[in-house]
């Protein structure tokens, strides 16, 4: 039954395709569905200004070794007359920290349909979302949005301030910077 399933749900997006439809964008099927946009802020973040926080886990790495712990005891002609003895030893090494990332993102306020329709048509301008615009911040979207992101270091689904107004969406506060 679930073959079937399978089968059947390829078949329709293929006739959809076929169709004209709106092309299928399968980096949007892992976009989780809940943002991780938070109420608290970083120490000394301005009164008023709206947060987003990108995890990154920890790397650990599993290393199997092999520990001399005898030498072996060799003839000065060459022979063994007792072979080394080893232990093998497994440990876990840190490969990469766990990394916290703060970043300023527009506010709940700011996030309207008007402003998320105008996101969806910038991000699709620009080759990275495939789909109608609804002004929601859905699965599709949020993989735009971590899309455009990413190259900038960021690899977050969260739509970050600076990245607004690099799209031309947030106004630029010229006497800060």
């Amino acid at each position: 039954m679930t073959v079937f399933r399978i089968v059947l749900s390829a078949l329709a997006l293929a006739g959809l395709a076929a169709c004209g439809g709106p092309a299928a964008d399968l980096g949007a099927l892992g976009e989780p569905e809940v943002t991780r946009r938070v109420q608290e802020a970083p120490p000394g973040a301005p009164p008023g200004t709206c947060w987003g926080k990108h995890v990154s886990p920890a790397v650990i790495e599993t290393v199997t070794e092999q520990v001399l712990l005898q030498p072996a005891e060799v003839h000065a002609d060459g022979t063994v007359t007792k072979p080394a003895i080893y232990k093998t030893e497994t440990v876990q090494k840190i490969v990469r920290e766990r990394k916290e990332t703060w970043f300023e993102t527009p506010c709940d306020r700011d996030l309207t349909p008007d402003f998320l329709a105008s996101l969806q048509r910038a991000l699709a301008v620009r080759g990275l979302y495939k789909g109608p615009v609804t002004g929601q911040m859905d699965a599709r979207t949020r993989a735009a949005v971590r899309r455009y992101q990413k190259p900038q270091g960021l690899d977050s689904g969260i739509l970050s301030l600076a990245a607004a107004r690099r799209l031309g969406l947030a106004v630029v506060d010229l006497e800060n910077g």
